[in-house]
């Protein structure tokens, strides 16, 4: 049964798909933002997202949350339909909508030759960030969570491994050991850092203690390597800007807790920026 379910699932976004390439990017990007806000809700509980938002924003008004949620998933929306058009930021075709800021930090990163941790959270169009970073030469490989619908799966992997970052590593502890096998090569790696993990550590977000990766600390501290955050805000709907902050540098010496809550401190400010552009649906702060 369940097989039925992902399957007509897959039917259900190939053909969205279909109808998206037809549009124009524009058009199904507006089109898919319409999308998320009507079907959206009816995939996640609302409950977890205002708890998150709470959590987030203890004083906020009810009429601000549902604004906030509505805006989440016409991102999520907007997000579902840019996928036909990776290829297309991928090849420079749509570059008039992409600002790069910071290239300078990349270009940097590329000409030490050393391989470097880039570390992101789910805002808006998350794709662009390890796309961007292979497409300006950097050697990479992207750390992705498999789709529990193994029939899209295939799709976004084929998408991923062709027009994205080539080198997919699957999350868990066997992808773990396989970036290390990665990195002490030289590939840079990029993570996502903002999700929850059952093997993270317990580290304060917003005020309250969430399950947090301790990869990127991990990392330093055995490799002594810079830390390249990245952030990715949306502009007008369909422009983005992409902006490669001033990279954290850690000294070996400071302990993993320490590396980890500062990642997390850089999290909240991004979230705080543009709150309705982060994704509220993951279950953050469940122990």
């Amino acid at each position: 049964m369940k097989n039925l379910k992902y399957f007509l699932e897959f039917i259900i976004i190939f053909v969205f798909f279909l109808i998206f390439k037809i549009l124009g990017y524009k058009i199904a990007s507006s089109f898919g933002n319409l999308i998320g806000e009507i079907i959206g809700p009816k995939f996640r509980s609302k409950k977890i997202i205002t708890d998150n938002i709470k959590t987030f924003r203890p004083s906020i008004k009810t009429d601000e949350i549902n604004t906030m949620i509505k805006k989440m998933w016409g991102n999520y929306g907007r997000i579902l339909a840019e996928y036909p058009y990776i290829p297309n930021f991928r090849n420079k075709k749509l570059e008039k909508h992409l600002e790069i800021q910071g290239l300078e930090n990349l270009k940097k990163i590329k000409r030490s030759g050393k391989p470097t941790l880039f570390i992101s959270g789910h805002f808006n169009n998350f794709e662009l960030m390890a796309m961007i970073i292979e497409r300006e030469g950097i050697d990479l490989s992207a750390v992705y969570r498999p789709l529990n619908n193994k029939f899209l799966n295939v799709i976004m992997e084929f998408l991923r491994k062709n027009y994205i970052c080539k080198t997919q590593i699957k999350k868990g502890l066997k992808g773990v050991r396989e970036a290390l096998t990665y990195f002490k090569k030289g590939k840079s790696l990029a993570i996502m850092i903002d999700q929850r993990v059952s093997e993270g550590i317990d580290v304060e977000l917003f005020g309250k203690n969430a399950f947090t990766t301790t990869i990127p600390a991990q990392f330093v501290k055995k490799f002594g390597c810079v830390i390249q955050p990245v952030y990715i805000e949306r502009i007008n709907g369909v422009n983005f800007k992409v902006i490669f902050d001033e990279h954290l540098d850690f000294d070996k010496d400071q302990d993993i807790e320490n590396i980890t809550r500062k990642l997390n401190q850089w999290l909240e400010e991004k979230i705080t920026k543009n709150p309705d552009q982060w994704i509220w649906t993951h279950d953050r702060w469940k122990h």
